[in-house]
């Protein structure tokens, strides 16, 4: 067990199917791992080895990560017979009597899922903050947030409790998490994976799920494993050519990438940010790609409204739904001051405003594709975050709604496009800031790469490009818990 952390997820599950190692044995550790994390770092909403033992016992032997132990996210998966707050006072006791689509696509894979990495309420924000569970803590600074929404799944993975972790993505909050932390993060196309089932979609199509890890070929082989329509699903995503797995090990031939400086709200690139992307690119010309400055022109101001204006209807949508399985009105004082705004926001939108941004999204997204057509690109660049990971309490949605706003806003502006447009992107951790007093090793800032609506396989071929050329795997957080 001292040798776990060297092992990545596929790593782990050859040593299981070998019989070097037992699944009893990995989850033990992984659990001991999660306790030391959690006193540290604050990143678990709850942990369940009890449900994880039993699972055991009837554990596919066959599916890639036979084995390997896994924890998901405190936001709308379900797994049977274990805890659901998605971050929310309003939830707390809840406990699920169902498996979603995804956790049982999981456990077809062989993964053991034994607890659940905390979120802020309802995803709401890029920090991992809440009244109900508290500050979840960046191992990198202990001082700064591990991102959000999905700031458990990234302090976990990046404090080496597990190689990998299940993540959600409504806003960047798959890439948000990763670069903040040191890890590789992919928010996959739309209809790419499962949703149900209670429902196929959320925020209007612009949250999908997926997953953070230390390697790449760990979140190719989860993304094979988890990929494909679901009943009543409306629509999905392009069926790839091959594995995204195979794509990893696969140098894409020579890329024309555009890279982008400003966000469409205006926001620059910090001095820290702006040396990432510049080295970044030096290193793409070194692998044969073709670098060049270029952006599409959107109305940044006007798809923040749109954004909003739909992710507080969903909120208002969800709050009186869960007054409805309370039996009476969610209360104030049950959710963050943030969030009861933004449902009051959603109460009022007028009904022709969800349609037009709608018709907004679908306008971006028919503006992106042409802007890589005209100009003949393959894929974007720019970095995840415009500046370092965040103090906490910042981003909270405790804070005030003007500081939060603006803060959110210009952290990492550009991640919500992808959302809207329903494409993939991933950040890829390519830089580290100069060390600090308390970040003696330097903060990670990742780069976001991104694409046309299915070109994960073209994403994962690059990442394991950069992967092989500038490693980060073995690169440890002052928070190690291994």
């Amino acid at each position: 067990m001292k040798e776990y952390a060297a092992f990545d997820a596929m790593g782990l599950a050859e040593l299981v199917r070998a019989g070097e190692v037992s699944s009893k044995e990995l989850l033990d550790e992984a659990v001991s791992r999660a306790h030391a994390a959690q006193s540290e770092l604050n990143c678990f909403s709850s942990l369940y080895p009890d449900l994880a033992e039993a699972q055991l016992a009837d554990l596919p032997t066959d599916g890639p990560f036979a084995g390997v132990p896994f924890i998901t996210k405190d936001l709308a998966v379900m797994i049977d017979g274990a805890p659901l707050t998605n971050g929310s006072v309003s939830w707390k006791g809840h406990v699920s009597s169902q498996d979603s689509v995804l956790t049982e696509r999981y456990r077809k894979a062989g993964l053991v899922m034994f607890g659940q990495t905390t979120s802020p309420e309802f995803g709401l924000t890029t920090t991992t903050e809440s009244t109900l569970y508290g500050q979840t803590r960046n191992p990198w600074d202990v001082t700064r947030t591990s991102g959000g929404s999905s700031g458990g799944a990234s302090a976990a993975v990046a404090a080496g409790v597990v190689p990998l972790a299940q993540a959600s993505d409504g806003g960047g909050s798959i890439r948000i998490p990763a670069a903040c932390t040191g890890l590789f993060g992919m928010k996959p196309s739309r209809g790419r994976t499962p949703m149900g089932p209670l429902q196929t979609e959320g925020w209007n199509g612009m949250s999908t799920v997926h997953a953070v890890s230390r390697t790449v070929r760990d979140n190719a082989a989860l993304l094979d494993a988890s990929h494909g329509r679901e009943t009543g699903s409306r629509y999905v995503a392009p069926t790839p050519e091959g594995s995204f797995l195979e794509a990893v090990s696969r140098d894409p031939v020579p890329l024309k990438i555009a890279l982008w400086r400003t966000a469409p709200n205006g926001t620059e690139l910090s001095p820290e940010a702006a040396e990432g992307l510049t080295a970044t690119g030096h290193l793409l010309e070194s692998l044969g790609h073709t670098v060049v400055e270029a952006a599409p022109v959107l109305n940044g101001e006007e798809l923040g409204k749109a954004a909003l204006f739909t992710i507080s209807a969903n909120v208002a949508a969800a709050i009186d739904a869960r007054s409805v399985m309370l039996g009476r009105d969610v209360r104030e004082d049950e959710l963050e001051p943030i969030t009861f705004a933004m449902a009051n926001l959603g109460r009022t939108v007028p009904m022709m405003e969800l349609a037009r941004a709608n018709n907004l999204f679908n306008a971006a997204a028919i503006t992106f594709e042409r802007f890589l057509d005209d100009q003949k690109l393959d894929l974007i660049l720019t970095p995840t975050l415009f500046r370092p990971p965040e103090k906490l309490g910042v981003l909270a949605l405790t804070a005030s709604p003007e500081q939060m706003n603006a803060a959110v806003s210009t952290f990492a502006p550009l991640c919500p496009l992808f959302n809207q447009i329903g494409a993939p992107a991933m950040s890829v951790p390519l830089h580290w800031t100069d060390p600090t007093e308390t970040a003696p090793q330097g903060l990670p800032l990742g780069m976001m790469f991104g694409g046309r609506c299915g070109s994960e396989e073209l994403l994962y071929s690059l990442a394991g490009q950069l992967e092989r050329a500038d490693p980060w795997v073995d690169r440890f957080p002052p928070v190690w818990v291994g």
